[in-house]
């Protein structure tokens, strides 16, 4: 069956790729329950989206809260509701943006410093514990096969297929 100009050739025996679906899935519900827990790691007050938050501040301190809002796809009131929770708990402070002095700068505390690298260590030394059996090649494998398809998922949208992706032939008819 030939595809339409443009359109992903389909796909026959579409098993593979649902059973992937599945399994992505599943591993995505796991990580945002592990988010949560280690989310509650670094402070039993912190909501489980909140983990993430901490950590992307952590990265790309220090952070406006409007190129956070960008890149997680949420409104500016969102963002600053996040924000004000971080802030309470002690975890994050700002400061005026040097450059636009009606922007703010956010980064960790100290005490938010402390706390996320406690909580990563013990996430890491979980998942180190839980593939520890794994030979290293296979762990590799796993690794590059993920990067690959971030890459892939990093430049669409929801809704959109990606050029030169197989479509099942029973939902393209």
């Amino acid at each position: 069956m030939k595809a339409e100009t443009g359109a992903p050739a389909p796909v026959e025996d579409a098993d593979a790729y649902c059973e992937l679906e599945a399994q992505l899935g599943l591993l995505l519900r796991r990580s945002r329950a592990l988010s949560a827990e280690v989310g509650r790691a670094v402070h039993p007050g912190l909501e489980p989206g909140a983990y993430t938050l901490l950590v992307r501040i952590n990265e790309a301190a220090p952070a406006r809260p409007s190129d956070l809002a960008v890149h997680f796809g949420v409104g500016k009131a969102t963002m600053s509701r996040q924000i004000k929770v971080l802030e309470e708990l002690g975890l994050i402070g700002r400061q005026s943006d040097p450059l636009d002095g009606r922007a703010w700068l956010l980064a960790l505390t100290e005490e938010g410093k402390a706390r996320l690298d406690r909580a990563r260590r013990a996430r890491q030394q979980r998942f180190f514990a839980l593939l520890g059996a794994w030979p290293k090649e296979d762990v590799r494998l796993l690794a590059d096969m993920l990067a690959r398809f971030n890459d892939l998922t990093a430049t669409y949208t929801v809704g959109e297929v990606p050029p030169q992706s197989p479509v099942p032939a029973r939902e393209r008819a």
